[in-house]
């Protein structure tokens, strides 16, 4: 199996939350939306480090940078103020998976978001292409999918074996309609071959990186997807199985929901 870095997203605002903080550091339960994700990541050991794309701009709430601030109480929660005597959430992680090291040395670095989704991927791709080969597989995630799954994220990462890279995915439930004008029906799709895209996505490091330089400066910032670009530069993307728990928190509703499976003890 190809070696795999993480790069998580985190330069997300929550403006659609309407919350004070961005959602992926909202505590719930004593521990942040982040802080589940990192877990998850730490648990799976295919994944050697990861990279987060976080802002540096000043919050006041916090005082300080978002980058200063994942520095600080990702790797030690349960506390207001973080204390080597408080143990870390990724080390309570680690020696649940038995994984070995340190945990603190998982998260390698930070990259700067940037105006869209998709460019805040592409500058951590190429921070990271700075200190690992072009066989490299990077696994991007969102912060704000805390539940993905320990199967999903080595099942992406084996499916490089023999792909370019891998998305999970989802069947359609409903029946599916084309419309050309958004206020009538134009055509019936097929539904067993429409699926909806989840993350994690990983893809081999020079080949998704040069998909995304291909589309720069214009094309890429009508990128929706993280795996768009991969298929316009006609790599081979595997599907994989999704989870409905794999949900990511957006809505209102979504951050409800997330509360009441957290708060139920349903998840770690």
């Amino acid at each position: 199996m190809p070696k795999c870095i993480s790069l998580l997203l985190s330069g997300g605002t929550g403006s659609r939350l309407g919350a004070d903080i961005p959602k992926q550091y909202i505590r719930t339960s004593g521990r942040m939306m982040i802080t589940r994700s990192i877990c998850a990541l730490f648990k799976c050991v295919q994944i050697k480090s990861v990279r987060i794309v976080a802002d540096t701009a000043w919050h006041d709430q916090i005082r300080k940078d978002w980058q200063e601030f994942c520095r600080e109480y990702t790797v030690c929660e349960g506390a207001d103020t973080p204390a080597p005597e408080h143990e870390c959430e990724q080390i309570n992680c680690a020696l649940k998976a038995k994984r070995p090291g340190n945990a603190k040395e998982f998260i390698t670095g930070f990259s700067v978001p940037g105006s869209t989704r998709q460019l805040s991927i592409l500058n951590g791709l190429e921070d990271i292409a700075k200190e690992y080969d072009k066989d490299t597989v990077v696994l991007i995630h969102d912060a704000a999918r805390p539940f993905v799954s320990a199967s999903m994220l080595e099942n992406c990462i084996k499916a490089c074996d023999t792909h370019d890279g891998a998305m999970p995915v989802l069947p359609m439930k409903d029946t599916v309609y084309y419309s050309e004008d958004g206020a009538s029906v134009t055509k019936l799709l097929e539904r067993e071959k429409i699926f909806a895209g989840q993350a994690p996505e990983a893809f081999i490091l020079g080949k998704y990186l040069d998909a995304n330089r291909a589309l720069l400066p214009d094309r890429i910032l009508t990128i929706k997807g993280s795996t768009e670009p991969a298929v316009m530069a006609g790599m081979d993307i595997a599907m994989i199985p999704g989870e409905e728990s794999n949900f990511k928190v957006t809505t209102p509703a979504d951050l409800k929901r997330y509360e009441e499976i957290v708060n139920a003890g349903i998840a770690e």
